[in-house]
């Protein structure tokens, strides 16, 4: 059995071919998706988070909206660039939103992928210390996070309070237990997948690693899951990891399928340069369904993860997207045991 969900990047466009024309379109249309995908029996929606674009930015009061329609469905990032982050406010938000939702909270972070703006984070108020990178500011927020998803306190209580207040130290509220073990780390990297482990974040790994080795892109992703899971169990945390991979996966079942998406046959891994270092991108997988079952039966990554994120062209509207996740649901989980 496999977890399947969905990543949606919530791309807007002010163009007639477009079906999201406008933020409030791509964030009524997530809501719509997620509610759409639950009823169709898929276990997660998980967006991106973008700053300075036309795509989703801030995630907590999208995941509040719909862990108020929906009751069974995990919903998550994919990821939220810490970089932007105040950690504690941070905490406050995302425990809302776990409140909120009934704890299906999923929570993806990382150091973030590169910006539509230069050094994007310092408009927010964020500036790496003297001698440190943004990376570094990244993880520093992270651990500041962690720390405070605990639930202890740590703040001196005022002795004339405005309301009264527990014993002790206080801690950030809301606080949602079990949050902690709810937290993902989007890794490019072996070595960022073995520091997630370390730290005892679950794992979330895209189809982009920023690194190339000259295998195929599936089997580097593997070696990365297996370098987490190592490190996860030599630093002895009490709780198994989760691990997610995101494919494009397009189930040609109809005509207008095979319109859209049939040149994507031939997809094969991409090598191309990113910040200023190799990169290689994962293909997309098209073809018909039983074709799709042999194909991803190869897919060591695909089998090594306990959760699929399916990213969907948003901009092709609610009700095609559904369709995708039904397509893969119906015709191409069973075959693969996920079902």
């Amino acid at each position: 059995m496999k977890k399947i969900g969905f990543l949606s990047f919530g791309h807007w466009t002010p163009s007639p071919r477009s079906g999201v024309q406008s933020a409030s379109d791509a964030l009524l249309q997530s809501i719509d998706l997620a509610v759409a995908a639950e009823e169709l029996g898929a276990d997660g929606a998980y967006f991106r988070v973008h700053h300075f674009a036309r795509q989703l930015a801030s995630p907590f009061p999208l995941l509040s909206a719909i862990g108020a329609r929906t009751s069974r469905i995990e919903i998550g990032t994919g990821v939220i660039d810490m970089r932007y982050e105040n950690p504690l406010y941070m905490a406050e938000d995302a425990g809302s939103a776990d409140l909120i939702s009934g704890g299906p909270l999923q929570l993806g972070i990382s150091r973030g992928s590169p910006e539509q703006v230069i050094r994007g984070y310092e408009y927010f108020g964020h500036r790496p210390e003297e001698g440190t990178t943004d990376a570094d500011m990244a993880r520093k927020h992270t651990a500041a996070l962690l720390e405070v998803l605990e639930g202890e306190g740590f703040a001196q209580p005022n002795p004339q309070p405005m309301f009264p207040n527990p014993p002790g130290l206080l801690r950030v509220e809301p606080h949602s237990p079990g949050l902690r073990e709810r937290i993902w780390w989007g890794a490019g990297s072996r070595s960022t997948a073995q520091w997630a482990g370390e730290q005892g974040m679950n794992l979330m790994s895209s189809t982009l690693l920023t690194e190339d080795t000259g295998v195929p892109f599936h089997q580097l992703q593997a070696e990365q899951i297996q370098l987490f899971r190592d490190a996860w169990r030599e630093a002895g945390h009490a709780y198994e990891p989760r691990v997610s991979v995101s494919r494009s996966i397009f189930p040609l079942v109809s005509e207008f399928d095979r319109q859209l998406f049939g040149r994507e046959r031939a997809s094969r891994d991409q090598v191309g340069h990113l910040d200023d270092g190799l990169a290689r991108f994962g293909k997309t997988y098209a073809a018909e369904p039983d074709e799709l079952v042999e194909d991803l039966a190869k897919d060591e990554a695909v089998a090594a993860a306990d959760t699929l994120l399916l990213t969907v062209p948003n901009q092709l509207g609610v009700d095609y997207n559904a369709q995708v996740i039904e397509n893969l649901l119906r015709y191409v989980a069973p075959g693969l045991g996920w079902r």
